[in-house]
């Protein structure tokens, strides 16, 4: 996740900018990432045969590529379509998976994800959800704190200690965590669309375009990929 790590400091110094952003140079971003994620996603559902050997070479990739655009912002205009296309390999193989074992999920995950964007963005520009500090706070602390949970699952896994509880389980439990899970991912859209709109008002640079787009591909990859967890889940 991209948005615990924003800071001020990418906004300082922003008025002294020649080329600034915009909220439709952003879009304009938006599209074109998810267009490379769409393709690649699309190459690796119908040829998991090439692609599967390699995904978790494309998920090291990906999560590498992340961090090193989180900390070096200037270079999102270059990292980010890498990004992109290592996420769609991933997400192609990921999704096929899920499809297999329950038919028609992949398209109901697709539509839902979809759903909460424009939800989102409507409570957002009505004022309906606001993202005041206090709103920031404790979206950024359960976000990390969901994040320390599947480090620790996966780290569980890779000494054969077996799972974190209950977050794999398709019990009531199991799938009350994901419905928090989905609508913490879905708060973080909030913090997406709050940094775009500060990034134009600061008149940040233009690069700030890539990035902002490439944070709102990281929620919701992040919301796409629950979704698939709770529908499965729904299913057992």
């Amino acid at each position: 996740m991209s948005n615990p790590l924003l800071k001020d400091s990418v906004f300082e110094s922003a008025e002294r900018q020649l080329s600034t952003m915009t909220i439709s140079g952003t879009i304009n971003k938006s599209i074109l990432l998810w267009l490379l994620l769409a393709a690649s996603a699309f190459f690796s559902w119908t040829h998991p045969g090439i692609i599967g050997p390699y995904v978790f070479a494309f998920l090291i990739g990906g999560l590498v590529l992340s961090m090193v655009t989180i900390f070096q912002k200037q270079l999102s205009p270059i990292l980010s379509p890498l990004y992109a296309l290592c996420e769609g390999f991933v997400l192609g193989v990921f999704s096929l998976y899920f499809e297999k074992s329950y038919p028609g999920i992949v398209v109901n995950a697709i539509l839902l994800t979809v759903c909460v964007l424009f939800c989102m963005l409507a409570a957002y520009k009505s004022g309906v959800i606001r993202a005041t500090p206090t709103f920031k706070k404790v979206i950024i602390l359960s976000t990390l704190a969901i994040f320390a949970v599947y480090i620790i699952d996966m780290l569980l896994n890779l000494f054969g200690a077996g799972n974190f509880p209950y977050i794999h389980q398709s019990s009531g439990i199991g799938i009350l965590i994901s419905c928090a899970i989905v609508l913490i991912a879905s708060f973080n859209l909030i913090l997406d669309f709050d940094l775009i709109e500060q990034a134009e008002q600061f008149r940040s640079p233009k690069f700030m375009e890539w990035y902002c787009a490439f944070s709102l591909m990281i929620t919701l990859v992040w919301l796409y990929i629950e979704m698939l967890r709770l529908l499965s889940k729904m299913r057992d």
